[in-house]
């Protein structure tokens, strides 16, 4: 079990990869047991730990149209406003977490997603950063839990997909009953 987990951060951490998408909901994400967070999510949490919070009590937000408004702006937003480029291009090295302004990775653009939807008055236990594969390269994506399902917000699409209907393999995000952990993604 460390094996797979420490195998899903090192390829977690590795790139960022694409989706397909679909509007079709599907049942939560399942959890299973704790998971160790990419490296680089330490050094930045300990620096930004508001960022990293998934401290409260709603777990799942309701979906009303105005809140299913406000993802679809965040996600076009920060979308157009932030040009992905590689860590190893924007700080010279593999992995390095990071609120961007101009450029980043998927991390970075998911950190950001979150900061927006922070700010917006969501809560941060239902806003979770989220680590996955495609094609044996790494992704983050930011996960929020809603009423109608896991919804992913991802930096290759302006579009809100359910989890379930995405191409990644998902392997861990963070964990909304212990800030500061990860838990494992079922597969």
């Amino acid at each position: 079990m460390r094996f797979a987990t420490l195998v899903a951060v090192a390829v977690a951490v590795t790139g960022c990869s694409e989706t397909m998408q679909t509007t079709k909901t599907s049942p939560a994400m399942v959890t299973k047991g704790y998971a160790f967070p990419p490296p680089a999510a330490r050094v930045f949490c300990s620096s930004h730990p508001s960022l990293c919070s998934t401290n409260g009590q709603v777990k799942l937000v309701t979906l009303t149209p105005a809140r299913k408004a406000e993802l679809d702006a965040v996600n076009t937003s920060v979308n157009r406003r932030i040009e992905e480029r590689s860590d190893l291009v924007t700080a010279g090295s593999a992995d390095d977490w990071r609120l961007p302004t101009k450029q980043g990775d998927c991390e970075d653009i998911a950190i950001l997603k979150k900061s927006e939807l922070l700010k917006r008055g969501w809560p941060a236990s239902a806003l979770l950063l989220t680590v996955a594969s495609l094609g044996g390269e790494g992704h983050t994506v930011l996960t929020v839990r809603t009423d109608k399902g896991d919804l992913i917000l991802d930096n290759r699409g302006s579009a809100i997909r359910d989890w379930s209907h995405t191409s990644y393999h998902y392997f861990a995000r963070q964990s909304q009953s212990a800030s500061g952990k990860w838990v494992r993604i079922s597969s």
